[in-house]
């Protein structure tokens, strides 16, 4: 195996932190078709903490769309490697991937304590580790997982930029600045794209005031249709959520890496 890369953090997690990514993962076509076609594929959740309970959740969820899915947690701090558990075994590993070829990774709240300087070559070293076809998904959550922003990226770069949040805890989009990935948190200024983005989300959410009484959800719906009228590229979901979603093609936000021309 390949000398482990990066650095040992904090390891802070809770039970059902990551329950929004998850939830998006199992209907993502992109990562469902990833993982369908495969008829065992390899899932690394990677940076899973000081408890590898989220972990184990991943593996339980994504077992929906892929039953035979062969799931592995790396943590690149010894001391928390334990046994397997609920169909998951874990080992030491960082941005290397421990050798392995997955479809899928997932790394959530590793680069949050990197500089963002440090984003691009972690960022390739994950790529280039990725069986062909593979996907990363990383970003960034609050501590019980009501806000999260992430990247999704394959072997040639980010592909899109991804929200979500819980409706009723949440006053306007723009409140999940904080939870920017690392290669965009600094970004959050007016003139750049992210900040564009988040101020023309917040218009929305107002405009659609009037949805207010139907709920929060219903609410955001009619937000996205018009941020969609306004010109912005956002993906409409075409079933309806738990979760308030905006996502947007990486080369509306972004500048690392390859940008999607869609």
């Amino acid at each position: 195996m390949k000398r482990v890369s990066g650095r040992i953090t904090r390891g802070t997690t809770n039970i059902n932190r990551l329950r929004r990514v998850d939830r998006w993962m199992v209907h993502d076509p992109a990562i469902v078709a990833a993982l369908t076609g495969e008829p065992r594929p390899l899932v690394v959740d990677l940076g899973y903490g000081a408890r590898p309970d989220t972990a184990v959740e991943m593996a339980t969820r994504l077992r929906a769309v892929a039953p035979r899915l062969e799931m592995v947690g790396l943590e690149i701090d010894p001391e928390r490697i334990v046994e397997p558990r609920g169909g998951v075994r874990f080992a030491l590993g960082g941005f290397e991937l421990a050798g392995l070829r997955p479809t899928l990774v997932r790394a959530f709240n590793v680069l949050r304590q990197y500089d963002e300087a440090e984003v691009e070559a972690a960022w390739a070293q994950m790529r280039a580790a990725l069986a062909p076809g593979g996907l990363i998904v990383e970003g960034t959550c609050d501590e019980i997982g009501r806000r999260c922003c992430w990247v999704l990226l394959d072997a040639d770069g980010p592909r899109s930029l991804t929200f979500s949040w819980s409706p009723a805890h949440t006053g306007h989009p723009s409140e999940l600045a904080e939870r920017l990935p690392k290669v965009l948190i600094h970004h959050n200024v007016p003139g750049e794209p992210i900040h564009e983005l988040l101020v023309a989300a917040d218009r929305c959410w107002d405009m659609a005031a009037g949805h207010a009484p139907f709920g929060p959800r219903v609410r955001w719906r009619q937000a996205l249709a018009l941020l969609r009228e306004s010109g912005v590229p956002v993906r409409v979901p075409r079933r309806p959520t738990r979760d308030n979603l905006l996502t947007v093609p990486w080369g509306a936000v972004g500048s690392l890496g390859s940008p999607d021309p869609s």
